[in-house]
């Protein structure tokens, strides 16, 4: 049963869940994945709210996110998806399936096309307005040389938050 909730109603909570991670989902025709992000958060510009995340070029979900323009973000209400999140964190789309590793189930979004991840809490369905590359050369030399080092490059993108929910268990049979 999906509860609606207001935009920045849990956006405390789901700062707090960066670290250990959330769940960011994409679909591109056929191809789903999910993967744990803890860098980006809820804010507002344009007027509206917009989920930031960023995804490395070297990503499997770099393609599908880019392909698809929208992405979904899961979290945990709590905390109990540390192993499902470490998966997602350390392996890749290429190598294996992460729902039935993780045994996962990506429920069919309610307003893009893209899953939201069942046995999460907390979904946030988005459609992508801008993107950015980062420019390398404008970010400064501390983080450069703590993240940038041998990985590739990030891709910013700004989803424009159209639909948010809890997913609450069905006690009713």
């Amino acid at each position: 049963m999906h509860k609606e909730i207001g935009v920045y109603e849990y956006a405390n909570n789901v700062l707090e869940h960066m670290k250990p991670g959330v769940f960011l989902t994409t679909k591109d025709k056929d191809v789903i994945n999910t993967m744990t992000i803890g860098w980006g958060g809820i804010f507002r510009v344009w007027g509206d709210p917009y989920f930031l995340v960023l995804v490395r070029e070297s990503r499997a979900t770099h393609k599908l996110i880019e392909n698809s323009m929208e992405f979904s973000i899961s979290v945990s209400k709590d905390k109990q998806m540390k192993k499902e999140l470490t998966i997602c964190g350390t392996k890749s789309l290429r190598d294996i399936d992460k729902f039935k590793e993780c045994n996962i189930t990506p429920l069919k979004g309610r307003t893009i096309e893209t899953p939201v991840i069942k046995e999460a809490k907390i979904h946030y369905e988005c459609k992508i307005t801008y993107k950015q590359k980062l420019a390398e050369s404008n970010i400064i030399p501390e983080v450069k040389q703590k993240y940038y080092q041998s990985e590739s490059n990030h891709s910013v993108y700004y989803g424009k938050i159209v639909d948010q929910y809890i997913i609450e268990e069905d006690n009713n049979g």
